[in-house]
């Protein structure tokens, strides 16, 4: 499909009114596929989940919200916002932004239909930072909105430490404010969506999911502009220092995955 064929977004002045209203029931039945399958049918442990609670709840309404994550999973969205309070999930005003990859979310016109009443952007690989997608998600952060990005990329199969891409860099560099940055990292996703075939979703299996600490970007942001670096060397930086949290997050997630694991084979 061209691109232009997978672009359903409307200008938010012009949306038309069946367009909210059939948005709002796919968030919401998504949300609760999410919910009954992450959490009644599988064993889910968040770790500092009010971090994530206070981020939709108590910010002001016109600093936007960025989380980043690590992406095991085909299935990391939606199943993951599973871990949500109901009230967030069947709240499609509130429900986040995040961009999935045309090749494979938006290959058809209903599919493309579905992931964009789904709140999902198609974004093409290796068009880089300045694409129509990163444009508009950077949009929603300047309304307040909240956006999740994987900074890796793509799903990691391996587990390695990908280089994070430069995108979610500008996402906080260009935001006329600076949105409230939260990362957290997640085990266990590849177990209820394994990456092989058959591609079938399991239960009853073991997730973990740490929340971070807010990642507070205002003096990068003044002492990089004060030594004139560039956007590019903006960005770098910006995604260098989300790279360095993952890594911590990382270590910490897994240690609580696998001695919970421990614990309750034992």
């Amino acid at each position: 499909m061209p691109l232009d064929d997978k672009w359903l977004f409307h200008k938010s002045h012009s949306t038309p009114k069946f367009w909210n209203v059939s948005s709002k029931v796919t968030v919401i039945l998504v949300g609760t596929l999410s919910k009954i399958w992450t959490v009644w049918l599988n064993r889910t442990k968040v770790y500092n989940r009010e971090q994530l609670d206070d981020a939709l709840e108590l910010r002001s309404h016109d600093k936007g919200l960025l989380t980043v994550c690590n992406h095991h999973s085909c299935l990391d969205d939606p199943l993951l916002w599973g871990i949500l309070k109901r009230k967030h999930l069947h709240n499609g005003d509130l429900m986040r932004w995040t961009p999935g990859a045309d090749d494979v979310c938006f290959t058809k016109y209903l599919h493309a239909l579905f992931f964009s009443l789904g709140k999902t952007v198609p974004i093409i690989r290796g068009e880089g930072v300045y694409q129509r997608s990163m444009d508009f998600l950077l949009e929603q952060l300047n309304k307040g909105k909240w956006v999740h990005f994987f900074p890796e990329g793509k799903v990691n199969l391996g587990k390695e430490d990908l280089r994070l891409k430069w995108g979610v860099g500008r996402l906080i560099s260009d935001c006329k404010k600076i949105p409230l940055v939260l990362p957290f990292w997640h085990f266990g996703m590849d177990d209820i969506l394994p990456n092989r075939s058959p591609y079938i979703p399991k239960i009853m299996k073991h997730v973990t999911v740490l929340i971070g600490e807010p990642l507070d970007f205002r003096e990068d942001l003044v002492v990089l502009q004060q030594l004139k670096k560039s956007p590019r060397e903006i960005r770098k930086h910006i995604t260098d220092r989300i790279q360095e949290e993952f890594l911590v997050l990382k270590k910490r997630a897994e240690a609580l995955h696998y001695s919970k694991e421990l614990t309750e084979s034992s």
